[in-house]
């Protein structure tokens, strides 16, 4: 498989760009090579620059959950687009999205559009500390919140595929006002709450941890963040960014039926265009200006093509069986994936939920950052680079989930899975 046009570019770009890229995985540093430049996307399918043909698996990091193209966003783009790209004012299109995500959510009230999942999360964490009077904050290792300072404590996604140590650029005296424990540990998450709840203004967590690949909460685990949140006075934000109208309709408060106290949302809410959203309580939510002193503003939030993007997708994904097709689809792949491995003999870990995907190169079980770092990443990167030259389009981390579409075809799921028996083939006979 040629890529001459794609390394021509990215020798430019590198010049020009930090790494050649606008967000660091993409820069594929972990898996060798250089990463691939996408000419256009078309259902479950991307095409290159030199016109090579992949599945694609990264579905713009979770988005495209409908695949690329899709006609009901791409109409809906195109008929917005008739009227403007952006005004600074109110449409009714925010107020139509706004009014689908409180229908689908039961614990938002009220929601406020913005521009990504970052800032959907540090608008929270603001909120959370302007309506207790507190300060502290508790994560989880290995889970990403975006790229706001206090929240880079211990975080997944780049921060770990790059192996960055520290929190370079953040001042101490907000590194020391997160505290970051191990996801999936009750136990240690009791204690802190025991210790500090008073002086905790918020907990923020990935319900399901889709930035140290894909990792499942324990059973009882989120269960316990409730409870022991509730009882101390503290605000329980559950990051949907990614999970959020992925792994079911209403996201993963509503499969796992547990209510946080603020969610935040990006992603599939804006149909592949940048989005992001907070939402809650009306109690909660009424602290935000100019309806109450918590400060959050934004040029483009709201933007009328991203709104009508993610209303289409919503009506599309509101459709019966929809969540069931994506779910059988994507359990067909990773058991696929994991059988294959088993046959070859190549210890591999894989999990899913809904439209969600993750494989790991170790033989133990992955529930925490801990474990998941004990992977093997050498062969993760061999892994990598067989499957995109049998033409597989797949995060460039081991620490990144990967992601099917309603878009992909049984045909598509064959194929991925033949290709993953080339690469597990080939790891087997290179550790002869």
């Amino acid at each position: 498989m040629k890529r001459t046009v794609s390394d021509r570019l990215f020798s430019q770009a590198i010049e020009i760009i930090p790494g050649g890229v606008n967000s660091p995985v993409r820069a594929c540093k972990a898996v060798g090579g250089n990463p691939v430049f996408i000419q256009r996307g078309k259902g479950g399918h991307l095409t290159d620059v030199d016109g090579n043909d992949y599945i694609d698996y990264i579905s713009s990091w979770g988005p495209m959950i409908l695949g690329h193209g899709h006609p009901a966003v791409v109409e809906a783009i195109s008929k917005t687009l008739q009227d403007g790209t952006s005004f600074g004012a109110p449409t009714a299109l925010e107020a139509e999205l706004a009014d689908m995500i409180i229908t689908a959510i039961s614990s938002v009230e009220m929601v406020r559009m913005v521009n990504s999942g970052t800032e959907a999360t540090l608008s929270t964490i603001r909120l959370a500390r302007g309506v207790t009077g507190r300060e502290l904050i508790v994560k989880f290792d290995g889970c990403y919140h975006g790229h706001a300072d206090s929240l880079l404590v211990e975080a997944g996604s780049g921060v770990a595929t790059l192996n960055i140590a520290g929190t370079p650029g953040i001042p101490q005296t907000l590194v020391e006002k997160t505290i970051s424990i191990p996801y999936n540990d009750i136990d240690t998450f009791k204690e802190i709450m025991a210790q500090k709840g008073k002086e905790i203004a918020a907990v923020i967590v990935e319900p399901v941890a889709g930035n140290m690949g894909l990792v499942l909460p324990k059973k009882g685990f989120l269960e316990t963040l409730r409870e022991e949140t509730a009882e101390k006075g503290v605000l329980l934000i559950f990051d949907e960014v990614m999970t959020g109208f992925r792994v079911a309709y209403g996201g993963a408060q509503t499969y796992f039926n547990i209510k946080p106290d603020l969610t935040t949302l990006g992603k599939v809410i804006g149909g592949g265009l940048p989005v992001g959203a907070y939402g809650g309580r009306k109690e909660i939510m009424a602290h935000v200006a100019p309806q109450g002193p918590v400060y959050q503003a934004g040029t483009l939030s709201g933007n009328p093509l991203a709104m009508s993007a993610g209303i289409a997708t919503l009506k599309e994904l509101k459709k019966p069986g929809v969540y069931d097709v994506l779910d059988q689809n994507a359990q067909e792949l990773i058991e696929g994936l994991q059988k294959t491995a088993n046959e070859t003999g190549v210890n591999v870990f894989t999990t899913q939920i809904g439209g969600m995907l993750g494989l790991f190169f170790t033989k133990d079980p992955v529930d925490s950052f801990a474990t998941a770092k004990k992977s093997d990443t050498a062969r993760f990167g061999v892994y990598y680079n067989k499957m995109i030259e049998e033409g597989i389009f797949l995060p460039p981390s081991q620490f990144e989930a990967f992601f099917m579409s309603l878009a992909h075809t049984k045909k598509d799921v064959q194929k991925t899975v033949e290709a993953a028996k080339k690469a597990f083939s080939y790891i087997k006979e290179e550790n002869k």
